[in-house]
């Protein structure tokens, strides 16, 4: 395996109040590469947080599954102390301390994280899954439940179809259906990697639900209990 990056920001304390996080997500929001910038891909992660001790704590999970195949290839979990509020925007702040913890806990790093979350599709271009992906140096996709923000027209009934989410000008991300005349999803780029290839890799991640099995392995360990 190879380590995952050692970065400044990794180094450093997290900010603890909005201005601070603010100034952050404007200072790395320019690192964030929204090209193809990734190699094969074996294995792909999903990545999500739940809490616990009525928020205290919080609990990160990730699944690691072989690509295209969508076995578990392996698992961790970190609980560390919650640091930051609550904050619509700013969620990264309050959830990557311990998903970091539990990227280094892996045997296999993977190749391709998926994100429950926003990536670009937030007010300054610098979600969760951006944010991960800047620090780390990883591909990383965003892959939401609901929209943050941004408009865009209903996709078609299928899966696969999808139509752009604007916002400013500014195509920001894609409202996917995974499946077919299911709810669609919000899909952003995180890093290193375009829209129409993170699209791609979302639709291959997912079998027949909604979200993508590596979404949904990460959400029972983070919501479960090991």
């Amino acid at each position: 395996m190879q380590p995952v990056q050692n970065t400044p920001h990794q180094r450093c304390d997290w900010p603890t109040d909005v201005a601070a996080a603010r100034t952050v997500q404007e200072q790395l929001s320019g690192r964030v590469i929204s090209s193809d910038a990734l190699g094969a891909v074996h294995y792909v992660a999903g990545v999500d947080v739940g809490f616990e001790n009525q928020g205290k704590t919080t609990r990160a999970a990730l699944a690691v599954l072989g690509f295209p195949g969508l076995e578990l290839h392996d698992q961790a979990i970190s609980r560390s102390p919650t640091r930051f509020p609550y904050v619509p925007g700013y969620l990264s702040f309050r959830e990557l301390p311990a998903v970091l913890q539990a990227l280094e806990q892996l045997a296999t790093q993977p190749d391709l994280l998926l994100c429950d979350g926003q990536g670009l599709a937030h007010p300054r271009r610098f979600g969760l899954a951006c944010h991960l992906g800047v620090v780390t140096g990883l591909p990383s996709i965003g892959v939401a439940k609901s929209r943050l923000l941004g408009q865009h027209q209903e996709p078609g009934p299928d899966k696969g179809d999808w139509t752009p989410l604007h916002d400013k000008g500014e195509v920001i991300g894609a409202v996917l259906r995974t499946r077919s005349n299911v709810t669609p999803v919000y899909v952003s780029i995180g890093h290193r990697i375009s829209l129409a290839t993170a699209i791609d890799y979302v639709l291959r991640c997912t079998t027949r639900y909604r979200l993508p099995e590596t979404t949904r392995w990460a959400h029972r360990l983070a919501s479960g209990h090991d």
